[in-house]
């Protein structure tokens, strides 16, 4: 039984148990590139924005169903549920399903946690998934062992039925670990290296050096004028984009020197580069999903956007399965009822391999017509439900009595071998 004022208060709860409200509560942190990483900062990122936005898209775009088991070993679309336009069609009176999940994507790329409120009928069926800023929820860890609910906006906890929560890859069960909290210097590092590049341009890239004056023209005894020299000079050549391929006159001898590494010999292009594939790894997400084609080839691409789907995106559709099934279905229904992210779609190949995949089903005996379009998404025909029997292929037993000769056979050859 659920006690309100169990958690009315923070005392009693150790670090061990409250860290996830010290993790979420951390506005901003600043890594090692000397750059501070937070939410805002990190979605300035290129390469993180189109991770998360990629993955928060993809889950978004594919339909969520109900399915309920037959008695024959099949499955049927349980639209009479009440959990099945739940999480088909209209989460909440607000967002749309594809609006929904991918906020829901987003925010555990994000912050490695989706909390969303059940709201439920007085039959214990939820209605609407309210979602809930991370940010303003504490995870706290009951006497029971379950996790409980802290809203901070509300002053109120409520116990774990009431929550649907999504973790990404936890340590201690309770909460999910933030990207950017676990992976600060990667994101940092991305964020330099952009704030470089763009200091760059702004303050011109080959003009940080010194002038040098011959000795036999002595030195200019005047600081004004020295000043009104640099200052020129640099109001000319050194005032960004507009002045980047200005050309210098330098008088009396004087020679130009360059002290700072140019672009190419701090490998500014290779670093920026960088910074997109280890944002990548970061989500395991192949470059070339994110417009990043360095090194991506007609060849490869096919199967990389295979494996996107397979060891990037499966292990995200089953933890949201796995949390609708936890949280939306009563526990007399999980055995008979089941929740599943339709992702077929993405799995197939081109049309060619596809179409020959087909005809291989079809001709051995265990694809029909009607199958086909159906996985194709077209409607069935008359008589398509029929399949094919290869006739080279026989029972080995049928063979073997087949071989066995009748009396009456055995007589019919006898008298052959007599006339011959």
């Amino acid at each position: 039984m659920f006690l309100p004022n169990l958690f009315g208060t923070d005392k009693g709860v150790n670090i061990r148990q409250n860290w996830s409200s010290w993790i979420s509560s951390i506005a901003s942190r600043q890594s090692a590139a000397g750059v501070m990483v937070n939410n805002e900062s990190a979605m300035g990122v290129a390469a993180f924005r189109a991770c998360v936005t990629l993955l928060a898209e993809s889950i978004a775009q594919l339909p969520c169903e109900l399915y309920r088991r037959t008695a024959d070993g099949g499955r049927e679309r349980a639209t009479d549920h009440p959990v099945y336009s739940l999480i088909h069609s209209t989460p909440n009176r607000k967002d749309t399903s594809f609006e929904y999940y991918e906020q829901a994507q987003g925010s555990l790329g994000i912050e490695g946690n989706h909390v969303a409120l059940i709201e439920r009928d007085s039959y214990g069926y939820p209605k609407e998934l309210i979602p809930v800023n991370f940010n303003k929820v504490k995870v706290l860890k009951g006497t029971d062992g379950l996790p409980y609910y802290r809203l901070l906006d509300y002053n109120e906890t409520v116990p774990m039925h009431m929550i649907h929560h999504i973790k990404h890859f936890s340590i201690d069960g309770y909460v999910g670990l933030s990207p950017l909290q676990t992976n600060t210097d990667t994101i940092g590092l991305a964020i330099a290296t952009e704030q470089h590049a763009a200091a760059v341009f702004q303050r011109g890239a080959t003009m940080s050096g010194v002038i040098e004056r011959p000795e036999a023209a002595g030195a200019i005894s005047d600081q004004t004028k020295v000043d009104a020299l640099l200052n020129k000079f640099t109001e000319r050549h050194g005032g960004g984009l507009r002045n980047a391929f200005s050309v210098a006159l330098l008088q009396e001898g004087m020679q130009y020197k360059q002290l700072a590494m140019d672009n190419e010999k701090a490998q500014l292009i290779e670093s920026r580069g960088f910074g997109v594939i280890e944002v990548c790894r970061l989500y395991k997400v192949p470059p070339h999903m994110i417009q990043h084609l360095d090194k991506a080839s007609f060849n490869n691409i096919e199967h990389q956007g295979l494996q996107y789907v397979i060891y990037t995106l499966l292990p995200w559709v089953k933890r949201h399965e796995a949390a609708m099934m936890r949280d939306l279905l009563l526990p007399e229904e999980r055995n008979d009822y089941y929740i599943e992210f339709n992702i077929s779609g993405l799995l197939r190949g081109d049309q060619k391999s596809r179409y020959e995949a087909y005809a291989i089903g079809r001709n051995w005996g265990w694809l029909s017509v009607n199958d086909i379009r159906r996985l194709e998404n077209m409607p069935p025909i008359p008589g398509g439900d029929r399949y094919l029997t290869p006739l080279n292929m026989v029972d080995s037993e049928k063979l073997q009595g087949s071989l066995n000769a009748t009396p009456e056979q055995m007589k019919d050859i006898e008298d052959i071998l007599c006339r011959v």
